[in-house]
């Protein structure tokens, strides 16, 4: 007994000062990752996130057997920003990819190492379908940065029909690629690019592997098939009867992907996450109640998405709401942990998400944040806890308490001037540990989402 208790001390003295190692997973242990992520997706837009019109079967079994997160996050209420965090697990302001559609030669730092290259070197072998919109030269090619293959576009939106005229033309960044060449494809694109994740998933390896599944869907141009658009002739809105369409038929890809999933007895072991890179835009129709705002603008219908991860080997009940705030940020901590490697900052830069399964397991029973950021130029936001800042350039800060106010209607700025100050202390804290950005925009896209928002802030949008 004695002997026992003294090789039990040996071994943990030697576990905690690094002399011992434990064993990586193996690779049959390792969970394959599918991480699928919407474009300009509606807060309700979804059966399961309350839509009385948008029908989503597929991933409304997937979030009925999963996690759903009610407070979920993305870095940026527009794409290629929210992208660069999604795909880091920091702040992208850290690296200056602050605006959106970075002009080339720009593009996500290279110096930054991706959720790609982190599983690569995990063993996992390593895809992305559909689009990427964080650079277009070829040293921020996907494949030069951590992807095994990229079937899709470098751009960040297009057709969704071959147009040899237009975007199909040779060397246009918005037509299909299929690892650097530009290819052909027949029919509708959300279905194509459900096809091609699915002969992805069929490769036969013996690496786990990760696959991001990036739609444009249902980002503009307003596009659906004849046969998609009619299951919605109950909806009296053009635009809104073809965007229900769009998500009709990502849902359907979807459906199709994980039910390739099943038939190969893979599926438990999947670790599967789903998210919007934002709030539904003002253009394609979406609706994001009860929230307010939209894509563009730093109101919760921008920044709050539908959120879910379903992972049934180390989830199995199933049906779980978690309430506290969390971030496409903390996507890439929880995968790196899930594949049983350690999380190594390459740069003096941290990794601000933070690994989820010790609090979705409720080993760890604080929130896994109790702080918040954003900010893009002219728009900056912070959350703490339920207390919400806006600040607006030319405009002045608002602040809500979103478990009070959730659509964000009573500007506390004017009663609650203490907090108003602590948290405008905290954001510039935060924004002066950020470098300048990379790029810019336009002072006409500035114009039109400031009036935006400051017209939501006086409460001029008739909510």
């Amino acid at each position: 007994m004695q002997m026992n208790h003294f090789r039990l001390l040996t071994l943990v003295l030697l576990v905690v000062t690094g002399i011992y190692h434990v064993p990586p997973a193996r690779a049959d242990e390792k969970p394959n990752i599918l991480l699928i992520l919407a474009d300009d997706l509606g807060y309700q837009d979804l059966g399961f996130q309350g839509s009385p019109e948008i029908k989503s079967p597929n991933l409304d079994q997937l979030a009925e057997n999963g996690i759903r997160f009610t407070d979920g996050h993305v870095t940026a209420s527009v794409c290629s920003p929210s992208r660069a965090g999604l795909m880091t697990g920091r702040y992208q302001q850290r690296f200056g990819h602050e605006a959106n559609v970075p002009p080339t030669p720009h593009g996500m730092d290279l110096d930054e190492t991706t959720l790609a290259q982190r599983l690569q070197q995990a063993g996992y072998r390593t895809g992305i379908v559909g689009k990427w919109h964080l650079g277009n030269l070829d040293t921020q090619y996907p494949t030069a940065r951590g992807f095994d293959y990229f079937y899709g576009l470098r751009e960040g939106s297009r057709s969704y029909f071959y147009k040899p005229e237009k975007d199909d033309k040779p060397g246009n960044f918005h037509g299909i690629e299929e690892n650097g060449k530009q290819v052909k494809f027949d029919g509708y694109l959300t279905d194509v690019l459900g096809d091609k994740a699915i002969e992805f998933i069929k490769r036969k390896s013996e690496k786990p592997f990760f696959l991001y599944l990036s739609f444009t869907a249902p980002h503009g141009p307003m596009h659906g098939t004849e046969e998609d658009i009619a299951r919605f002739s109950q909806i009296q809105n053009k635009k809104r009867r073809t965007y229900a369409a769009m998500v009709w038929a990502m849902d359907r890809a979807i459906g199709k992907v994980l039910k390739e999933l099943e038939e190969q007895g893979i599926a438990d072991n999947t670790m599967i996450w789903f998210l919007s890179d934002n709030g539904g835009a003002t253009g394609n129709a979406s609706v994001n109640l009860p929230l307010a705002g939209h894509k563009g603008i730093k109101f919760e219908g921008g920044i709050r998405v539908p959120f879910i991860m379903h992972w049934k080997k180390k989830f199995p009940s199933g049906h779980q709401t978690f309430t506290p705030m969390v971030s496409a940020l903390d996507i890439l901590p929880t995968c790196v942990a899930a594949a049983g490697v350690e999380l190594k900052a390459e740069s003096t830069r941290p990794i601000d998400g933070v690994d989820l399964l010790p609090f979705l397991s409720a080993t760890n029973k604080t929130p896994p944040h109790e702080k918040l950021y954003w900010h893009k130029l002219w728009f900056s936001a912070m959350r703490h806890g339920p207390w919400k800042l806006i600040y607006v350039q030319d405009y002045g800060y608002a602040l809500y308490n979103l478990d009070r106010d959730p659509r964000e209607l009573k500007n506390l700025a004017n009663t609650e001037k203490q907090r108003l100050e602590e948290m405008k202390l905290s954001l510039n804290s935060w924004k002066a540990e950020m470098i300048e950005p990379q790029w810019s925009e336009n002072k006409v896209w500035f114009k039109t989402h400031s009036k935006n928002h400051i017209r939501i802030i006086e409460g001029k949008d008739g909510r």
